[in-house]
């Protein structure tokens, strides 16, 4: 059984303690403290964009609460708006009725006086009308002519009957 694997060889041994212990350096000085180096740098960058993640959740949150307090800003304003503009509305619709109302009332005073005048018109044809009537039926029943005095009084009888049948 003699295998040269198995056998123990000083000189072997120390050969390949010795090189191993040469790429063992080689490796730390040449591949070890680059990768680490790069490890280091990838942590580094992780750990920033978690940091940035974090600060634009946060910001993110805080565009959300500005944007929740404008539009509760704007409920309250759209709000105060509604309330006013139902305020002028309401303003607004009382003076039309106001207005509407003293032209009605305009209107009725208006027609009013015009229903006096021409009831004063009426009543003053009436009387012309009255004299002249009076004047001649008494012409003819007294078939003769009468004094102005005379005619004065018998004027003044006859316009107060008529009044009085008008007053009726």
């Amino acid at each position: 059984m003699d295998n040269p694997l198995v056998q123990l060889d000083p000189g072997l041994f120390f050969w390949t303690i010795f090189t191993f212990l040469i790429l063992l350096g080689l490796l730390a000085r040449f591949a070890w403290r680059p990768l680490l180096a790069a490890l280091e740098s990838r942590q580094a960058t992780i750990r920033q964009s978690l940091d940035d993640a974090d600060a634009a959740r946060q910001q993110l949150e805080q565009a959300q609460q500005n944007a929740e307090a404008t539009m509760r800003q704007a409920r309250v304003e759209a709000d105060t708006i509604l309330s006013d503009t139902r305020s002028a509305a309401a303003t607004l619709r009382e003076q039309m009725r106001q207005e509407a109302q003293a032209e009605a009332q305009a209107l009725v005073a208006n027609a009013e006086r015009q229903i006096q005048l021409e009831r004063d018109r009426a009543l003053a044809e009436v009387r012309r009308e009255a004299v002249d009537v009076s004047l001649a039926i008494a012409t003819k029943l007294i078939q003769r002519n009468i004094t102005r005095e005379d005619n004065e009084a018998l004027i003044d009888d006859a316009l107060k009957q008529v009044e009085a049948r008008v007053a009726q």
